[in-house]
């Protein structure tokens, strides 16, 4: 994927680093300079110093050929409008924004445009919803404890069992959709390419899922 991220400070920076190292085509754009000595010693994405407001600057980061954008500046009125504009004049579909001052978080949800907290967890979430990977992180209360996942069942799941691939005594199942329509929950029932299910788990059975995930697509690759 071709992904422009907005903005060079500790958060832009490490996302732009891991998306790099899974073979993505990454952009990184910030008005400072310097900031850019944020970036590891062997990113070897593209920089674009300049106002992202400013047309040439999009156009000089292949804005017409992005796949997807993070506006993670310490600004969030600017990652709000620069998400909304990339969305609605270049129609690049995958478009997340940060939020720096939960007070601002209303504003930039009225855009209509994914949402991501400056928590410890923000970059990892970025980067999910920028990318592909079927498993991603939705919600998490450290209060709580609590974090759910939004499963998108891959092609290599599809016609397999509910209970073959999600047993109810590893996981803790919320909700399962398909096509935007809610599905009970049933071990007998089949998943299908594109459902979406919602679960809870422990972190070493969400990272077990994950690794199987891997398998199953290189696989069905």
């Amino acid at each position: 994927m071709k992904i422009i991220v907005v903005g060079c400070g500790r958060v832009g920076s490490t996302i732009a680093y891991q998306l790099h190292k899974k073979g993505h085509q990454v952009t990184v754009i910030d008005q400072d300079a310097s900031a850019f000595d944020n970036l590891s010693m062997d990113f070897h994405g593209r920089t674009v110093e300049g106002d992202v407001l400013a047309r040439n600057v999009l156009h000089r980061a292949e804005i017409e050929d992005a796949d997807a954008l993070a506006a993670v500046t310490r600004s969030d009125s600017l990652n709000a409008l620069i998400s909304h504009i990339v969305r609605t004049e270049y129609h690049v579909s995958r478009v997340v924004a940060r939020n720096f001052d939960p007070r601002q978080q209303p504003l930039q949800e009225a855009f209509g445009i994914p949402v991501v907290g400056a928590a410890s967890w923000g970059a990892q979430r970025i980067e999910e919803l920028l990318s592909e990977a079927p498993l991603r992180h939705v919600f998490s209360n450290n209060g709580a404890r609590l974090s759910i996942y939004q499963l998108e069942v891959p092609a290599s799941w599809h016609a397999k069992s509910l209970h073959e691939l999600l047993p109810g005594d590893r996981f803790k199942l919320l909700a399962w959709t398909r096509a935007g329509q809610p599905l009970p929950i049933l071990d007998t029932q089949y998943l299908e390419n594109g459902d979406s299910v919602f679960l809870s788990a422990e972190p070493e059975e969400i990272e077990e899922l994950r690794n199987r995930l891997d398998l199953h697509q290189e696989q069905f690759l």
